[in-house]
């Protein structure tokens, strides 16, 4: 196991939130690009290639960790803050669209925790973030999420985001847990996830809950998100204004004359 840099944190904000996070001397942690808030002075920057881990694995190793990355769509680089100042230091990781910052200390977690792509917010200095394949076909061509997940390796802190509330569960073994595949954000690897049909052919075309669910089984932790991001973007779709030849707009069946009953005479 890597050693980590011990950090210290806190998490502003309701829907819109960010993490404030402070470094000791010598601390750093590392995120993805674009993630970062404001820095203080002192902090220094550096893109690393590969998966963030700290170990020596020499250049195959690197190799492989930075294409791990690629695989689950991320960048070949990441970025490492260091606080190279005498004093302590903050700074801050803001999530990309309204939810919730779960914090996750790895070594509750027995070292591992295996999450969504796209999830991973940022984490202490020592964390890799690799991937995990799906055990099952089923799994990796139905899952919503692809037959790659991100696996977060460590005994440090890692934070993590979802859209909307987040719902945190804990099964028992044998329990069975069945979820919108899009809702899943985490998981222990000791849950056993796979993809159920959801029922019927009628069911299935105009339940409106699409053709598979996510089937949790325990025991482990799992983390739920109450609007996964590709349904909050397909309504935002949906209720954009759209000009046909018709000329309507704002996605109103009286057009202009909505409008005027609206008071948006503009």
């Amino acid at each position: 196991m890597n050693p980590m840099h011990i950090i210290d944190y806190r998490i502003h904000g309701d829907d819109m939130q960010f993490v404030e996070i402070e470094l000791d001397p010598n601390e750093g942690v590392l995120a993805e690009a674009g993630a970062l808030m404001f820095m203080d002075d002192g902090i220094a920057m550096e893109t690393i290639f590969g998966d963030g881990s700290a170990q020596n694995r020499g250049l195959l190793g690197t190799l492989l960790g930075a294409g791990s990355r690629l695989l689950v769509g991320e960048s070949l680089f990441m970025t490492v803050y260091l606080n190279q100042s005498a004093t302590k230091r903050r700074i801050a990781f803001a999530a990309p669209y309204p939810g919730k910052i779960m914090p996750v200390n790895l070594r509750e977690m027995g070292g591992e925790l295996i999450a969504q792509k796209d999830a991973f917010l940022c984490a202490a200095k020592g964390v890799s973030i690799g991937i995990a394949f799906q055990k099952r076909l089923g799994a990796g061509l139905f899952g919503g999420e692809g037959f790659i997940m991100e696996r977060l390796q460590g005994d440090g802190l890692a934070f993590l985001h979802a859209c909307g509330a987040l719902y945190e569960r804990e099964l028992s073994p044998g329990e069975t847990l069945r979820v919108d595949t899009g809702c899943l954000v985490a998981l222990q690897p000791a849950v056993d996830y796979d993809i159920e049909f959801v029922g019927g052919i009628k069911t299935a075309l105009f339940g409106g809950e699409g053709l598979f669910f996510a089937r949790l089984r325990g025991p482990g932790k799992v983390w739920l998100q109450s609007l996964p991001f590709t349904r909050l973007a397909r309504r935002v779709v949906a209720a954009a204004p759209q000009t046909g030849r018709a000329g309507r707009e704002e996605g109103s069946v009286l057009g202009g004359l909505g409008r005027l009953i609206d008071g948006d005479n503009r």
